[in-house]
C-alpha cells in the first residue's frame, strides 16, 4: 500500500499575507483566521465532527438493509478527515460544490443532520425537499450548492460561482470536491484552465481514494501525481495526507488565504480511502482485503483520536460523552425524518413543470 507520498508542488503555497479587503468592503481576508479556542478544544471540535459523519453513515448502512433508504447511496466512510479539514478553513460566506460521494460534506458544511436524512428518506423536511435523496444534498443557507450526481458535472458550476463572485467584488472562496475519477474528465480540464487564466478564487479539493469507481487509480491515469498535473494549468497544487485532519485543514487554510489573497485557483489532492464499497449496490470485488484492512489502520478518527490520547486531551470519559451526543443527534435525526410528511401526489409536479401546469 503505498500512503501519501512526499508532496510535489509547481511552486510551496503563498505564505499567508496581510487580509485585504474585497471591492466592494464587505470581508478581509484575515477573517479566515482560526477562532481564539485551545489546540486541544479544537482537536476536540474536530474529533467530534468526524464522529458525527461515520454514525451518520453508518446508521444509513443500517436503514439501507432495511429498506427504509432506496435509491443509490455513496458512503463517505474513511474519508472523514477530508469534508472535516477543508470545511474548517472555509467561512459561512464561502460557497461549496460537491459530488455524489456528499453526505459528509454537507454534515461538515453545517447542514443538519435532521435535513440531510429526512433528505435520504425522502420526505418535504429534508434539504432538498425530499427531490434530491443521497446524490442531490442541497441548502442555500449554508451555501452548499449541491452534490452532483454526474462525475466532474459540479467543478463547472463551481467556476460559474468564483467568475460571479470575481466579478461582483465579493472576496470569497468557492470550493469544490470532486473524485480522482473526475480528474479525467474533460470538464476538470477545461475549467483548471479558465480558472488560471481568469484568476479565478477557487479550490480544486480532489478526494483521491485510489478508485474511480471501480478501477485503480494506476489503472485509468498514466501519471498517478495528480498534483502535478493540476500545477501544468499553472495553479499552486500539492498532495496531502488525506487520512490526517490536522495536516488537510492546514494544506486547506493555507490555499484559502493564497486564494482570498489575490493568487489565483488553488488545487489540493487529499490522499484518502473509502472503506466500503463504491456504493450500496457494488460487492466490492475489486480490490484486495488486505488493502482496505492497510488503510484501516490509518483510520483518521483513529488517527486523531491516539494523537489526543498521547497528549493528554483525550480520556476515556470525554470519548464517550462525544459518541453519546453524536448517537443521540443521529437518533433524533432517524425520529424526525421517519414522522417527517412525505410530499403529495397532487404536488409532484412543482419544480417540474411551469407554473400553469402546476396550479391544473
Amino acid at each position: 500500500m503505498s500512503v501519501a507520498r512526499p508532496t510535489r508542488t509547481r511552486k510551496e503555497p503563498a505564505a499567508p499575507r496581510p487580509g485585504r479587503r474585497s471591492a466592494t468592503g464587505k470581508r478581509s481576508a484575515s477573517s479566515r483566521s482560526p477562532a481564539s479556542r485551545s489546540a486541544a478544544g479544537h482537536r476536540t471540535d474536530l474529533l467530534a465532527a468526524m464522529l458525527r459523519i461515520r454514525r451518520f453513515e453508518e446508521r444509513c448502512v443500517e436503514l439501507y438493509s432495511a429498506a427504509k433508504i432506496r435509491g443509490f447511496v455513496h458512503l463517505y466512510i474513511g474519508e472523514e478527515a477530508v469534508a472535516v479539514g477543508v470545511n474548517e478553513a472555509l467561512t459561512p460566506e464561502d460557497s461549496v460544490v460537491s459530488t455524489y460521494r456528499e453526505h459528509g460534506h454537507a454534515l461538515a458544511r453545517g447542514v443538519t443532520a435532521e435535513a440531510v436524512m429526512a433528505e435520504m428518506y425522502g420526505r418535504t423536511s429534508g434539504c432538498s425537499g425530499g427531490r434530491g435523496g443521497s446524490m442531490h444534498l442541497f441548502d442555500a443557507s449554508h451555501r452548499f450548492y449541491g452534490g452532483n450526481a454526474i462525475v466532474a458535472g459540479g467543478i463547472p458550476l463551481a467556476a460559474g460561482l468564483a467568475l460571479a463572485d470575481r466579478m461582483r467584488g465579493e472576496n470569497r472562496v468557492t470550493c469544490c470536491f470532486f473524485g480522482d475519477g473526475a480528474f479525467a474528465e474533460g470538464e476538470f480540464h477545461e475549467t483548471a484552465n479558465l480558472a488560471t487564466l481568469w484568476n479565478l478564487p477557487l479550490l480544486f479539493v480532489c478526494e483521491n481514494n485510489r478508485y474511480a469507481m471501480g478501477t485503480a487509480l494506476e489503472r485509468h491515469e498514466a501519471q498517478t501525481d495528480l498534483a502535478m498535473r493540476a500545477a501544468s494549468y499553472g495553479m499552486v497544487a500539492w498532495a496531502v495526507d488525506g487520512m490526517d485532519v490536522e495536516a488537510v485543514e492546514r494544506a486547506a487554510r493555507r490555499a484559502a488565504e493564497g486564494i482570498s489573497n489575490g493568487n489565483g485557483p488553488h488545487f489540493l489532492e487529499l490522499r484518502t480511502y473509502r472503506f466500503r464499497a463504491h456504493s450500496m449496490y457494488d460487492p466490492d470485488r475489486y480490490r484486495d482485503k488486505e488493502e482496505v484492512e492497510k488503510w484501516r489502520s490509518r483510520d483518521p478518527i483513529g488517527l486523531l483520536a491516539d494523537r489526543m490520547r498521547e497528549g493528554g486531551e483525550l480520556g476515556d470519559k470525554e470519548l464517550e460523552r462525544i459518541e453519546q451526543r453524536v448517537t443521540t443527534e443521529v437518533d433524533r435525526a432517524v425520529d424526525a425524518a421517519e414522522q417527517a410528511p412525505e410530499e403529495p401526489v397532487g404536488r409532484l409536479l412543482r419544480h417540474v413543470t411551469s407554473s400553469s401546469a402546476e396550479e391544473g
